[in-house]
């Protein structure tokens, strides 16, 4: 079966069977190119399990996987990353002994090919410095540059996470909770980076936190019980009773409230 030419990423029938539990059950979702998606679910519904499915942590039992159009299905983690599809973490996975300046000039040397040269070419490559300066003033973070990544709040972290996505150049970004256990006094400044992502990236959001889902995605896709429930835009999902009765019955009571006050408001 072809792939749809207006999806960047695109996923058909995904099964992902351990031993006798189906843990992903026919799942299939389409990120239009340039697209601000969201995927949501309650605990356990089988969101982590699908973006390991895309990403290649987990191999499929069934079905396919295209990027930009080509088949990913069989490819390895690093090949997907190379071919633009990238992903941040729940939790935080930084090099806590350098610097924002350092760790981004670590990750566009190696993306330009530069390798372990990094530390030679910080003073001599121009496009390296230059690339560096504007992930650190788009993601707010020039103040913290020079200051060692296991000081920095937790929310310039988170930053420096999604900047760290940026510097390769990705096609598409999978965002895996990049507000989680971000205080809310640090969220203001993640949640406007977010949504000044480039235009050209296509953005597929997996969050808990209803506030910056519905004000990010442009389409949604809700999964239940290792299935779709329900894909659609916004006021779609926000009026559908089925997704009503699925949060509150999993009494998941912070985060169906928050969904309750913007569904009702």
């Amino acid at each position: 079966m072809s792939a749809n030419p207006s999806y960047a990423l695109e996923a058909k029938g995904l099964v992902k069977r351990f031993g006798g539990i189906t843990a992903t059950n026919n799942v299939s979702i389409g990120l239009e190119k340039g697209g601000r998606h969201a995927l949501i679910g309650p605990n356990g519904a089988g969101k982590t399990t699908l973006v390991h499915l895309l990403t290649g942590v987990l191999t499929a039992s069934e079905g396919s996987i295209h990027l930009q159009g080509n088949d990913i299905t069989g490819l390895s983690v690093h090949e997907r990353a190379r071919r633009g599809l990238v992903r941040t973490f729940q939790i935080n996975q930084l090099f806590d002994s350098l610097t924002p300046l350092q760790t981004l000039a670590l990750v566009v040397s190696q993306h330009s090919g530069l390798g372990t040269k990094m530390w030679q070419v910080m003073g001599s490559s121009k496009k390296v410095v230059q690339r560096c300066e504007h992930l650190l003033e788009q993601f707010h973070l020039m103040d913290v540059r020079d200051q060692l990544t296991k000081e920095l709040p937790y929310g310039k972290r988170r930053q420096l996470e999604i900047a760290i996505a940026l510097a390769c150049e990705p096609k598409v970004l999978l965002l895996d909770e990049p507000v989680a256990g971000v205080p809310a006094s640090e969220r203001g400044e993640l949640l406007q980076i977010v949504d000044a992502l480039p235009p050209d990236v296509s953005v597929l959001l997996i969050e808990h936190d209803m506030d910056l889902v519905f004000s990010f995605a442009k389409r949604m896709t809700v999964m239940v019980n290792g299935g779709v429930l329900l894909e659609g835009d916004p006021d779609t999902i926000a009026n559908d009773e089925r997704v009503k009765a699925v949060y509150l019955g999993h009494g998941d009571s912070v985060e169906f409230d928050t969904f309750e006050e913007i569904i009702s408001g």
